[in-house]
């Protein structure tokens, strides 16, 4: 932050004056209630004065859920020609933060002095070291140079609108003012997610241009409503832009950025933030540690061992093994912590194509990939209409995926995505039919998966409710990968190829499915991410379809991807836009499938059909049975007013098992009742209606089986009723039961008489029929598919 008078990268010293371990410190503890400056304040009565609403407004989007001390300084800003000692104070996070930090506000403004805070909080007064911050709740860059405006629109373009936006006071020497720019998190991060905070916040100025300092979590901020003194200028820390209720989850944010583009103008080259650039003897002797507390980043240093082990490579002074070598030792040495080797992987790659770039072919070459076809086939159209040859075999029929096609399965997380596709390629490799995709025989599948591990892989694999004759066929044709640990480059797609040799020597598998695409997404040598529509073509020519050449040219690719977030609307009108990352994907693929709920409250899942190699096929409903996918029949599907009839048929399981329990409890008290009387005795209570309204639900419940008639109750001291039933029963019914010790026990049991229907409702002719077996109760067939789940058994209540 170039508002900082301090070295930003350094341990900002703020510690209580009551603390006697160390020399003496140019610091004092701040006392609102003492004046540290014997003269009389020079108020500037046009200038602007401190704003209580704004920093109450500012406390709560930096520290509404933190618990913990919020380290706070105040100094005199430069260019105002005067001297003075800068003070810190630790405020409690919480309901009066607010009064105190505009307090303390009110009086720097009088002493001429600025407002800083650490946008997170520490244990105890005294504590401001980065690695001391318990908690943070936003991210936050300082956009300090260059077009501040572009670059605040590309931020909002690529990461949505943020929580605040405050102008810091001062002003670019364009005449525009800088600004920082803040999102608040859905809960605090802790701990290691305190690391990944800051290196978001470094990742997203880098991309911006903005002020790279906010790689270190002790970097201190101006507040928002406080005064603003640099260079005989005064001016309010101004919140311009304010949406207190956009939070964002931390995962889901850095993916947001990792998959940002770098604004305009922006290089992403590494640049050394000190102005004389080290040495690389220097570079590679010095141990370099997370959050710029040294003299150059792990960024910076990482990235200058890396360059120099490629052009040592480059040039043949060392081969392809040693410089992997050289950078793994550097990255292990020197590094704290290091980086994962997937990171340094993607950057030697990435800067190593740079590399080729700029100077040309290295002198030893290795072989890229298989040679492309040395003609280009064209037909003359009496050519193809005369062509009569069979059409070639579908590899899943209809059309789903044929002979070098590519099929794109797509779903949010959690809709059940892998276990459809698991359970899908589980009977294609068995050679049986699974929701009406059909294979020609079993097929040899090799499954290139990098989200399960080994344990967990086959703890599903078992879970999965699959027949025994299909896993019987499938147990030597299905071939699973655990999770991996690496990208589709070169490399990867090398050891992938070698891999499905070894799993099928004799021939070459018919399918080869990567799930998911974003776990091993390489983008080429500009290191795009899946919304770059050059990166995505990429992958999909130079990694996909060069891993398939490799495999069998005819080999079917299926690609499982995630969806984005769209509203049921815009699903409901062209599901296939939900693909997450570049239009390319669906200008590419042969076939896309997406899985989505229509409802998020019901179980079944749709599941859409594109082809472009055949007839449009419908959509397919679908749902588990019994640990089984099936196919539900479409015309069961509700297609008018759905939420409205949704909430009819939940009403009317409400008055259904209202009903039932209000007659099991009666019985329990003595009370039993013929249709009207309960009717009668019930109406407008717990919320059944008119007794009309009861009578009809009473009705029902007989025609499905729910409730059945008792004509004789003298038994229960009742008459025996002449009306065309009876009295109600349901399942389970016991009159006025009693509790009765065993005399020769002491057991304490409940003894009850059973209330047992003798007569019952015919659902098909609704006459009056004698039951066989008054002491089992069976429902009509016709109540089989009743919702009975939410009813407790009344042999077992």
């Amino acid at each position: 932050m170039t508002d900082e008078p301090a070295d930003p990268d350094e341990d900002t010293q703020m510690r209580d004056d009551t603390v006697p371990d160390g020399p003496e410190e140019n610091i004092v503890h701040f006392n609102p209630w003492r004046d540290f400056n014997d003269a009389a304040p020079q108020v500037d009565v046009f200038g602007d004065e401190p704003d209580p609403e704004q920093i109450a407004q500012f406390m709560q989007v930096v520290f509404g859920y933190c618990d913990g001390l919020i380290p706070v300084r105040s100094f005199i800003d430069k260019g105002q020609g005067i001297d003075g000692r800068p003070h810190n104070i630790w405020l409690k996070a919480d309901r009066a933060a607010p009064e105190k930090m505009a307090t303390f506000a009110t009086w720097a403004s009088r002493q001429g002095a600025a407002v800083y805070v650490i946008p997170g909080t520490v244990a105890a007064s005294g504590q401001a070291k980065a690695a001391e911050i318990l908690q943070m709740q936003n991210v936050v860059v300082d956009l300090d140079t260059g077009d501040i405006a572009a670059k605040r629109a590309h931020l909002e373009r690529h990461l949505g609108a943020p929580t605040m936006v405050v102008e810091s006071g001062g002003v670019t020497p364009e005449g525009q003012r800088k600004a920082h720019v803040w999102w608040m998190l859905t809960e605090p991060a802790e701990g290691e997610d305190i690391a990944r905070v800051c290196r978001l916040r470094g990742d997203i100025a880098a991309k911006v241009g903005g002020d790279m300092h906010f790689r270190s979590a002790h970097q201190p901020i101006r507040v928002a409503g406080s005064v603003y003194y640099k260079n005989s200028l005064k001016t309010q820390v101004r919140i311009v832009e304010l949406n207190a209720a956009h939070e964002r989850d931390l995962d889901e944010f850095i993916e947001a950025v990792a998959d940002m583009l770098p604004a305009p103008g922006v290089s992403l080259q590494p640049e050394f933030t000190h102005p004389d650039k080290p040495a690389m003897d220097d570079v590679l002797v010095t141990p370099v540690r997370e959050g710029a507390q040294d003299d150059w980043s792990r960024f910076e240093g990482a990235s200058a061992a890396i360059g120099h082990f490629i052009r040592m490579v480059h040039e043949g002074r060392m081969t392809k093994d040693e410089g992997w070598e050289g950078i793994c030792g550097y990255n292990a040495a020197m590094l704290r912590p290091q980086w994962p080797v997937e990171r340094l992987k993607r950057e030697s790659e990435r800067l190593w194509d740079r590399h080729v770039e700029k100077y040309g072919p290295p002198l030893i070459r290795l072989d890229s990939g298989p040679p492309g076809p040395q003609e280009m086939p064209a037909f003359t159209l009496g050519a193809l209409l005369d062509d009569q040859s069979p059409m070639p075999e579908d590899i899943i029929a209809p059309r789903v995926l044929t002979p070098g096609g590519l099929l794109v399965l797509g779903g949010a997380p959690k809709v059940g995505k892998s276990d459809l596709l698991i359970s899908w390629l589980v009977y294609m490799a068995a050679g049986v039919s699974f929701l009406g995709f059909t294979p020609p025989r079993a097929l040899r599948i090799f499954y290139l998966q990098a989200e399960i591990q080994y344990h967990y892989l086959r703890e599903r694999l078992k879970q999965i409710a699959l027949p025994p004759e299909v896993l019987a066929a499938a147990r030597d044709t299905f071939v699973a990968t655990p999770k991996l640990k690496m990208l589709l480059d070169n490399e990867g797609s090398v050891r992938v190829a070698r891999a499905v040799q070894t799993a099928f020597p004799e021939a070459p598998p018919d399918i080869l499915c990567v799930d998911p695409i974003r776990n091993l997404f390489d983008g080429g040598p500009d290191g795009g991410g899946e919304n770059d529509n050059t990166a995505m073509m990429f992958f999909l020519k130079e990694r996909v379809e060069v891993l398939r050449d490799h495999v069998d040219p005819d080999c079917g690719v299926i690609l499982v991807h995630h969806t984005k977030k769209l509203s049921k609307q815009q699903v409901k009108d062209d599901p296939f836009l939900a693909l997450s990352g570049a239009s390319a994907l669906r200008g590419f693929y042969t076939s896309g499938l997406i899985l989505h709920r229509p409802d998020e409250q019901a179980p079944e899942r749709k599941l859409e059909i594109e082809l472009r190699n055949g007839p449009a096929l419908p959509a397919k409903l679908i749902d588990k049975v019994d640990g089984q996918w099936v196919e539900l029949n479409p015309m069961n599907e509700r297609l008018v007013r759905k939420e409205v009839g949704a909430k009819h048929d939940a009403e009317r399981n409400r008055k259904r098992d209202v009903i039932l329990d209000l007659l099991f409890e009666e019985a329990t008290s003595g009370q039993l009742y013929t249709t009207m009387q309960f009717a009668e005795a019930f109406e407008n209570q717990s919320g059944l209606g008119s007794k009309y309204t009861i009578r009809e639900r009473l009705s029902v419940l007989a025609t499905k089986g729910h409730v059945k008639f008792l004509r004789d109750g003298s038994a229960f001291g009742y008459p025996k009723v002449r009306s065309r039933f009876g009295y109600l029963c349901v399942d389970g019914m016991r009159f006025r039961p009693e509790e009765r010790v065993d005399p020769e026990t002491g057991e304490v049991f409940e003894d009850a008489d059973p209330v047992l229907p003798s007569h019952y409702k015919c659902p098909n002719s609704g006459v009056c029929m004698d039951v066989e077996n008054p002491a089992v109760w069976v429902y009509p067939e016709t109540a089989a598919d009743d919702d009975l789940g939410s009813l407790t058994p009344r042999s077992e209540a």
